[in-house]
């Protein structure tokens, strides 16, 4: 419900919706790379013009709307930007309050050996860790859903040293993705999809067979 997530937040991040608004929260798993956006791009291949992930979630959440002709469905993407040049909305805080993916943040530690440096929090997935990714928002402004009740995200990152080891390895050594196994997890991304993360966002059309003409 829109009220779970505006409970958590400031009124400046609110999402203009009744509290009872049904909203859901989108991810992507490892397997997205192989099942959505490969075959995405081999289809539209020469209409690729901006970022290839974005434009194939941007696709099928389109068609999910069109799934439901008779509502009104307003989609959020994680990397939308309101004239503030604040985000839509904050995924991580929707992952949480959704039950998704629990949010570790500082505030989750006890004993803070971090001082004055600015701590950012991370989310990880019960079965994914760190290897998923929130993509999007979809509302349903006409839905109002008073019963339904909140889950709790899986808290699997229980003890103090593991988070203080996820918060500092996400914060300082980000780039080795070493966070993203701070648990056991069932499914991770494949070395392509890691290859392709991990290479410059102007140069990722090459990975992908699609040259700069093209675009």
């Amino acid at each position: 419900k829109v009220g779970w997530y505006n409970a958590v937040l400031q009124p400046a991040f609110h999402l203009p919706y009744p509290d009872d608004t049904l909203a859901f929260v989108v991810l992507s798993t490892p397997s997205m790379f192989d099942k959505a956006l490969k075959p995405f791009v081999n289809k539209e291949r020469l209409k690729i013009i901006r970022d290839p992930v974005d434009q194939c979630i941007s696709h099928h959440l389109s068609r999910v709307k069109e799934k439901f002709p008779d509502q009104r469905v307003d989609i959020m993407f994680d990397y939308e930007m309101l004239p503030s040049r604040k985000p839509k909305f904050l995924a991580q805080t929707a992952a949480h309050v959704a039950g998704a993916a629990y949010y570790y943040q500082r505030k989750d530690v006890k004993l803070d050996p971090w001082e004055k440096k600015k701590i950012f929090g991370v989310c990880i997935h019960p079965k994914y860790g760190g290897w998923f990714a929130i993509r999007a928002l979809l509302l349903f402004p006409d839905i109002q859903v008073p019963f339904l009740e909140q889950p709790s995200p899986v808290d699997c990152v229980s003890t103090e040293e593991k988070r203080i080891e996820l918060l500092e390895q996400f914060n300082f050594h980000w780039q080795d993705g070493r966070y993203r196994d701070i648990i056991e997890v069932k499914e991770r991304y494949s070395e392509e999809q890691k290859a392709y993360f991990a290479t410059p966002p102007a140069e990722r059309l090459r990975l992908l067979g699609l040259s700069q003409e093209a675009q």
